[in-house]
């Protein structure tokens, strides 16, 4: 993958030009870069790659469009500090269309849209953001004269890549909560293939640079699982990593906004939150360069499924998660490594115990859920209040 010493070889004066362009010293340029790979999970050394591909490779175009959307992800782009967005849109990709940043308006727009796409034919970044109304043959959306269907598919037509993202352009996302009249759709469903998606409502503007670089580094863009979504960002479920995680596994659960277990920092499941069934990194990554406790269940309120479909906007905010797994968070330790080698009779008998340890930690977690609703149960009797079927 390479070597941080090949940095190097870029010379000197390449290397006062990462001072001068991006604004920042090179060892805090080389932080910047170690952690672009590992939020994309990277192996070792490819740090090197990341940092010799935004000095030296040629800046890849891109053009953003606009459709139905309240301007979130935008926005959540312009809070990015590492780097800030004129470092970003001026010296690591050129950000030739986007109609809330661009001085141009009118036909100097569109002709700075329809410049950019002929300089770069088959070489440009296309981005999407907002949901693509597609009834009444689309009129619900139109810029200068054409609809928004029109303009995806002539702007993706030549593009090297679609990146869609928020959960709009991702999947729909509010505009297409029923009865949805517009008929929002997903950039997926309008141009009839997958597309790179990253869903969020907004989502963490790291994440769409990560995967810009990614595409600047290696010629491609990063692994997808099935919904089009990067698997370095989305992988594994909120409530993994989710800093109330142990407070769950102790059933130790917030029973309304304000109460005791809230103020102690107790899990949020029974107040709504979707953690576990929504894939985002959400906890381990932060919003606003502000620390990782700035995300909805680090400020105390329950995460409501924005990056899926059928759950953000669909299901109500106080309705309780479907338990999609409950394995253990990433930081904890493994019990059993893997060694690359057949299971002996010791190891079979092993597994099996640790199977049963298993199913007692999960009568253990049932148990718990049944003591904390027992117990709120037995607080409203004692008070003479009528219990709350809803939580229950």
């Amino acid at each position: 993958m390479g070597d941080i010493n090949d940095i190097f070889s870029l010379g000197r004066e390449a290397l006062q030009g990462i001072e001068q362009r991006l604004g920042m010293s090179r060892r805090d340029y080389l932080q910047f870069c170690a952690t672009l790979a590992v939020t994309m999970g990277l192996p070792t050394g490819a740090d090197a790659a990341v940092a010799k591909a935004i000095e030296s490779a040629k800046r890849p175009s891109v053009i953003w469009l606009h459709f139905q959307e309240c301007t979130g992800c935008t926005e959540s782009l312009l809070r990015a500090e590492h780097p800030t967005l004129e470092k970003l849109i001026l010296e690591i990709i050129s950000l030739d269309y986007h109609e809330t940043l661009m001085a141009a308006a009118g036909h100097q727009a569109e002709a700075a849209r329809k410049d950019a796409m002929k300089a770069n034919k088959g070489k440009y970044v296309l981005v999407i953001e907002g949901a693509i109304p597609v009834k009444e043959n689309g009129n619900y959306c139109k810029i200068g004269g054409h609809t928004a269907i029109d303009l995806l598919k002539e702007c993706a037509a030549d593009a090297a890549a679609v990146i869609a993202i928020g959960s709009c352009a991702s999947w729909g996302g509010m505009p297409s909560t029923g009865p949805n009249p517009s008929g929002a759709s997903s950039v997926a469903e309008v141009l009839g293939k997958p597309v790179v998606t990253i869903p969020g409502c907004p989502p963490n503007p790291y994440n769409f640079l990560a995967t810009v670089v990614h595409f600047l580094t290696f010629g491609k863009l990063p692994e997808v699982d099935k919904l089009g979504r990067p698997k370095f960002a989305y992988s594994r479920l909120i409530h993994e990593n989710c800093e109330r995680r142990a407070h769950f596994d102790a059933g130790r659960f917030a029973m309304e906004f304000g109460d005791a277990g809230h103020r102690q920092g107790y899990c949020l499941y029974k107040l709504g939150c979707k953690g576990p069934e929504t894939y985002a990194n959400c906890p381990t990554l932060g919003f606003g360069d502000a620390g990782e406790n700035n995300w909805p269940v680090g400020c105390g309120h329950p995460c409501i499924g924005c990056t899926e479909k059928g759950v953000g906007f669909a299901k109500p905010i106080h309705q309780l998660a479907t338990m999609k797994s409950v394995a253990p968070p990433l930081q904890y330790a493994r019990i059993v490594e893997e060694q690359g080698k057949g299971a002996s009779f010791a190891s079979a008998a092993a597994l099996a115990a640790l199977a049963g340890a298993a199913a007692g930690a999960a009568v253990m977690l049932t148990r718990n859920l049944g003591l904390s609703h027992a117990a709120q149960e037995a607080e409203a009797a004692k008070a003479g209040k009528p219990q709350d079927k809803a939580r229950s």
